[in-house]
Parts: structure tokens; C-alpha cells; sequence
């Protein structure tokens, strides 16, 4: 039956468009990331002072900055950065919006109010002021930023568990485990969370465009990622004062930026038609 189930949706993931290209998209960030030094042909932070804003040519494919640097090198080492804001940012968001929506939907009473209204509150806030404001507050960086991110985007992940655990929590399997014993903690992690993990794959990969976008403008406003880190956001920031010199050092990481968030919108959707059918895109 297992083996059946695992074809069928195999054979769903080949039909799906836009799966399979999302799929193809994200896999070569990841392979950018995990072969940054082979593939890029200087280190990142490695500058040529006699190639100062050098257009793209067939030494510098993508040109270079005021200081010399390959700036197709820094966009391919900077995937590495992108790829661990996606890490990080789902992992706390999801720890943070997990552990809350079971809690308040599974308890209910004064601890569901209380989050629920923290919850409802963070949701009302502007999410890039708030942002801001938890970076002025704990430092700039993008751990920092990461984390600022991950404490405005929580409460969306917390409303929809806590929506799916008050449609579970009263349904027979749980009822029968609660019956033979099991606690709370118990009946959350092995009856109800299992049951949520697919539309929390959907949920993760649709929120992953947003929060590679938030923390890059985080490092494009000089709060994120400091120099000479090749952060997207960063670099387009630095070449935005150059930009009647040097339009590459503005078009190229805004491109791979744009690259990045459309491969992983795509695979979101995909990953939404083959998960939850109930949401499937026309």
C-alpha cells in the first residue's frame, strides 16, 4: 500500500509544472551553495584594484565592483546566505508558530487568549517596522535580522496549527489515545502534529519567498548583513551610488534575487496542488 501511495504521488510530482520546475530552480541554489568555491572562479571578498568597475566581459562575466571584486563570484558565494535565511528563518518560525498554535488549540481557556492575542497583535503590526524595530533593539547582523523576521512571520504559522488542532483534538483517534493513557505533550506530538504536517510543508515553502525578501531589504537598509559580506540586498545597496558607472552591480544580484523568490513561489504552488488539493491553483 505504502509503495503504491509513494508512486502515485511520484507520478503526481512529474505531472505538476510547476513542481518540477520549482524542484529544478531550488536545486541549482542548492548546488550554487554547496560548490560555491569550485564554481566561482575568485574568492568572494578578493579585490583587483586594477579592475575597479570593470563591465561584464569574459574575464569578469558579471563585471565588477568599486573595489575590484568578480561580482559573479560574491552573487554565487551570497546563495549561501539565501540558503541559510530559508534554514533558519522556517526552522524558528516554525518552532515558534508550531509550539504556540498547539498549545492554544489544544488547551484552549486564558492560555489560548493570551496568545492568541499576542498572535493577533504581532499580525496587526506592519511586518518590516516591526522588523526594524526588534534589529534596532537586539543589533544589526543577519542572524539578527534572521531572527527579527522569524519573530514578526510566527504568528501566521500559529493561527493555521491552531486552527487544525481545534478540528482535530475532538475527532475518535484522539479520544482513544487520551483513553489509554497518553498526556498531552504525547497527544499533540504523536496524533495531532503528524496530521499537520502536510499543509505545513505548504505553509513553509509559501512563506519562504517572503522571508528571503524581508531580510534582504533588512540588508539593503544596512541592517541586515554588514560588508563585505555578498548578501543580494547588500550589494544592490552598495551599487545603487554607482549605478550611472556600474548599472551591473544593481541588475545582476536584483536578478539572482528574482531568480531565487520566483524558483521557490513555484515550488510552493506546486507543492500546494500536490498536498492540498483543496487549494490547487486554476
Amino acid at each position: 500500500m505504502n509503495e503504491s501511495l509513494a508512486k502515485e504521488f511520484l507520478q503526481s510530482c512529474c505531472k505538476n509544472k510547476n513542481f518540477i520546475l520549482g524542484f529544478v530552480i531550488v536545486i541549482s541554489i542548492i548546488i550554487f551553495a554547496l560548490f560555491a568555491e569550485q564554481i566561482a572562479p575568485f574568492p568572494y571578498d578578493e579585490a583587483h584594484p586594477e579592475d575597479i568597475l570593470v563591465p561584464p566581459n569574459a574575464k569578469y562575466i558579471f563585471g565588477t565592483d568599486n573595489m575590484g571584486r568578480d561580482l559573479f563570484s560574491r552573487i554565487i558565494y551570497g546563495t549561501r546566505i539565501t540558503l541559510k535565511v530559508a534554514l533558519i528563518g522556517a526552522g524558528l518560525q516554525l518552532v515558534f508558530g508550531v509550539s504556540i498554535g498547539l498549545i492554544c488549540g489544544y488547551f484552549g481557556g486564558i492560555a489560548d487568549r493570551m496568545l492568541t492575542f499576542v498572535a493577533d497583535l504581532t499580525w496587526c503590526i506592519p511586518g518590516m517596522i516591526m522588523a526594524l524595530a526588534v534589529v534596532t533593539i537586539i543589533g544589526s547582523g543577519l542572524t539578527n535580522a534572521i531572527i527579527a523576521i522569524a519573530i514578526v512571520n510566527w504568528a501566521s504559522y500559529a493561527r493555521m496549527v491552531r486552527a487544525k488542532t481545534m478540528s482535530i483534538k475532538n475527532q475518535a483517534f484522539i479520544e482513544t489515545g487520551i483513553s489509554f493513557g497518553e498526556n498531552a505533550i504525547s497527544i499533540m506530538l504523536r496524533y495531532i502534529l503528524p496530521n499537520i504536517v502536510p499543509i505545513l510543508i505548504v505553509t513553509v515553502s509559501m512563506q519562504l519567498p517572503g522571508t528571503i525578501m524581508s531580510t534582504t531589504t533588512l540588508s539593503f537598509l544596512g541592517v541586515g548583513s554588514q560588508p563585505p559580506s555578498p548578501d543580494w540586498g547588500l550589494m544592490v545597496s552598495e551599487g545603487i551610488n554607482f549605478i550611472s558607472r556600474g548599472p551591473w552591480l544593481c541588475i545582476f544580484p536584483g536578478l539572482a534575487l528574482v531568480y531565487t523568490v520566483f524558483g521557490f513561489n513555484v515550488l510552493g504552488e506546486g507543492l500546494r496542488d500536490l498536498l492540498d488539493p483543496r487549494m490547487k491553483s486554476q
